[in-house]
């Protein structure tokens, strides 16, 4: 099982100007004690279910750009960006440039988009979801046609490209990780199996990852696809795992038990970097032989 950070909070004492230092510092606790990747929420405003749109949140990829030169090891990526947010044929640009920057450490987690307000707050436009779904499936073709020799024209029913053209190449072959978001049933999870290296779902309860997880091979065997090809992973959704690191790692082993991989965790201090130092230097090498 491996370790992840997910940063969604930019709440930090000491105001605005902590920001830019405090996440530097996590993220390099995050390396030194061995996580496989840190991750930032790709939102306009801070979540309704945290602070609130009156509290702040920096725009995901330049963040990541600012991580890359910071560290040296780990996979950096958002912990989802919504297909409204940018257009294909650019976010699959600016994960190539998060990728060569990084030495080839990108990931792009992608979803359908889901929070309204802050599409209408700055003036984006909200389609329907199902029309969402539709356009994440070509944000999806799009990102892996740049990604590939192909860059010739695109022609979906929301998005048409002229010229494919991706230059440089990723450096990681033959492109960016892609970890798709979500447990819908009937559409996340098949675009998962059509198209994803990684999935990742809420960890609320075993029985239900167990459910989502046939499901996906149910998706896989329609695909033609093994389900083994793709890695799943989860968001702890149990509380504070420092709270009680032995009951958050028993609760790990019947998830790995399942096929789970990768695991994020969100600071929950308002002093992120020693909380990351905290549960690293507690989990020591237990997670790994689970």
């Amino acid at each position: 099982m491996k370790l992840a950070i997910h940063f969604p909070s930019f709440t930090l004492p000491g105001g605005t100007p902590s920001i830019a230092p405090t996440l530097a510092a996590s993220a390099r606790a995050a390396e030194e004690g061995g996580c496989s990747a840190f991750t930032v929420m790709d939102h306009y405003f801070q979540m309704e279910q945290l602070e609130g749109p009156r509290q702040p949140m920096l725009e995901g990829y330049t963040t990541l750009g600012y991580l890359a030169a910071v560290t040296e090891r780990m996979t950096l990526g958002t912990l989802v960006t919504g297909v409204t947010y940018r257009h294909p044929g650019l976010l699959a640009k600016i994960v190539t440039t998060l990728d060569v920057l990084s030495g080839g450490r990108a990931m792009l987690g992608i979803g359908a988009a889901w929070y309204e307000r802050e599409h209408h707050g700055l003036g984006v436009p909200y389609p329907p979801v199902s029309e969402r779904y539709e356009r994440l499936e070509e944000a999806l073709q799009i990102c892996l046609q740049m990604w590939s020799n192909d860059d010739g024209p695109y022609e979906g029913r929301y998005y048409q490209l002229a010229e494919a053209i991706c230059l440089p190449r990723p450096i990681q072959r033959p492109s960016p990780r892609v970890l798709i978001g979500g447990m819908g049933e009937r559409k996340t999870l098949r675009l998962v199996a059509r198209y994803a290296d990684a999935c990742n779902l809420f960890a609320s309860d075993p029985a239900e990852i167990a459910h989502k997880l046939d499901v996906l091979r149910g998706h896989c065997e329609t695909e033609g696809r093994d389900p083994d090809g793709i890695e799943k992973t989860i968001v702890w959704a149990g509380g504070d795992p420092l709270a009680d690191v032995d009951g958050f790692l028993t609760a790990l082993d019947g998830y790995a038990k399942l096929g789970i991989t990768q695991v994020w965790v969100t600071p929950t201090s308002p002093e992120p970097t020693a909380w990351i130092s905290d549960l690293t230097e507690q989990l020591d090498d237990r997670l790994r032989q689970l």
